[in-house]
């Protein structure tokens, strides 16, 4: 696994399962000029998605310490592309020394590399060998797909869809990255802090028995919000107010409380096999929240009986909490304190969190670049990527529909929340009536089965 960076890129094009031929090696911006020294040596990246998580990603990959260069940006809306180039150039990276490269010259994204519009993607990933995907998750499939296609290393954030049918796309083309060999590396940044590395490890070792039960929160007081604008079309304002649209976020327990579901889908080292619970809206009831409930409280069980209880909450005024716990035979994980209790409460173990814990963000793209510019294939994440976003869905149809839902059966039922078409003027699944209202998910009356 010692080749050149270049041979890396052009093997993993070439690796079995490719769809079709792709341009392997993307052609030097116009007006640049290259030196036979680094010819080869520069891993050219595209941005996929410029909003606020796209701006903190790209600036992270290029405060690594590989030769990376920013060569093409592609977001829906010109505003946003526009504001994250301007924090790029104005970035500065955390290292300082001597040898250290400042942010913005690491950028090369000429006018003409900047795309804008729902297409845009398959240009930007065309120019680069280096792909972070950063849209709001309901594009993550289609983006996906394109960049494996292309033969792209690739980072993404979570989560990697929001409905079954993206996730069977998400799966399928985590299939033939391994069979490509492209690294993928998933924003699900817990499994890159030092802390839940330390003390997941000493789970798996036995320090805690077998995990009997668990317990995760994601609670505290919400999110932005964008106000309709006029002269906006439904897609448009879908968009803007991303967060409250199920087909583009997938609700709050998708797009936030994966992080702490898929801590115990790691501990247990695999995925429940059914769900039950309950949740609605208790305070945001204005047309301005769309279509999202508030709060969700979801019992997941796994093929072995252990039980997770999971809660999450959007409730201003409310007790915050954003934690995992284990309970084993012998003794339990603290993740949040990052501390292993007996039986008793007595502490046996605790990760020195003030001079040992890292931040996960970065290293997540320091070890995904370290890995890529060496010419090696370590990272694929997409499959649990794409089984822990399936974990946070089946909870979303338990708690919209009153329902118990099987796994098997929701992951294979083919529900597809998504537009017919991805266009300005598209007919929305989703529409306000007279008053501006979404209609709203009824437990005991919504039905997916």
């Amino acid at each position: 696994m010692k080749n050149s960076r270049r041979e890396f890129i052009v093997q993993s094009s070439l690796g079995a399962g490719a769809l079709l031929a792709a341009p392997l090696v993307a052609q030097a911006s116009p007006g640049v000029s290259f030196t036979q020294s680094n010819v080869g040596d520069t891993l050219k990246v595209a941005l996929i998605g410029c909003g606020g998580r796209g701006t903190g990603a790209i600036i992270q990959a290029l405060s690594t310490k590989e030769n990376i260069q920013l060569v093409a940006m592609a977001d829906a809306f010109k505003d946003r592309l526009d504001d994250c180039y301007k924090s790029v150039m104005n970035s500065r990276a955390k290292d300082t020394s001597a040898k250290a490269v400042p942010v913005n010259q690491k950028v090369n994204v000429p006018e003409d590399h900047k795309f804008v519009g729902f297409d845009g993607y398959k240009q930007a990933m065309a120019l680069a060998d280096v792909v972070i995907l950063t849209t709001p998750p309901g594009f993550r499939p289609y983006h996906f797909e394109e960049a494996v296609r292309l033969g792209k290393q690739i980072f993404m954030e979570k989560p990697v869809a929001t409905d079954p049918a993206g996730i069977q796309r998400v799966l399928a083309a985590a299939k033939i990255a391994k069979e490509k060999k492209l690294n993928v590396v998933v924003g699900l940044q817990r499994h890159y802090q030092n802390s839940y590395r330390d003390l997941m490890k000493r789970v798996q070792d036995g320090q805690i028995g077998d995990v009997v039960s668990a317990s995760c929160w994601w609670n505290n007081d919400g999110v932005w919000v964008k106000p309709r604008k006029e002269g906006q079309t439904e897609m448009e304002y879908q968009m803007r107010n991303w967060y409250y649209f199920n087909w583009i976020c997938g609700d709050h327990i998708t797009e936030q409380h994966i992080h702490n579901i898929d801590v115990i889908n790691w501990a247990k080292n695999g995925y429940p096999v059914r769900a039950r619970g309950t949740g609605g809206r208790e305070v945001r009831k204005g047309k301005e929240y769309g279509e999202i409930f508030d709060h969700h409280i979801v019992e997941f069980e796994y093929a072995d009986g252990t039980i997770l209880n999971s809660q999450c909450r959007h409730i201003p005024g409310t007790w915050t909490k954003v934690d995992e716990h284990l309970v084993g035979t012998k003794g339990k994980v603290l993740f949040d304190s990052a501390k292993i209790l007996d039986l008793k409460g007595n502490v046996n173990y605790a990760f020195d969190k003030k001079t040992k814990e890292n931040n996960p963000y970065q290293t997540e793209h320091d070890e995904l670049w370290a890995t890529v510019a060496a010419g090696e294939y370590k990272f694929a994440d997409a499959e649990n990527g794409a089984y822990s976003t399936m974990t946070s869905i089946l909870g979303r149809m338990a708690t919209y529909s009153g329902q118990i839902i099987e796994w098997d059966k929701a992951i294979n039922s083919g529900i597809n929340i998504a537009p017919s078409r991805f266009a300005w003027d598209a007919d929305m699944p989703l529409k306000p009536d007279a008053n501006g209202l979404y209609p709203v998910a009824v437990p005991g009356k919504t039905k997916y089965f």
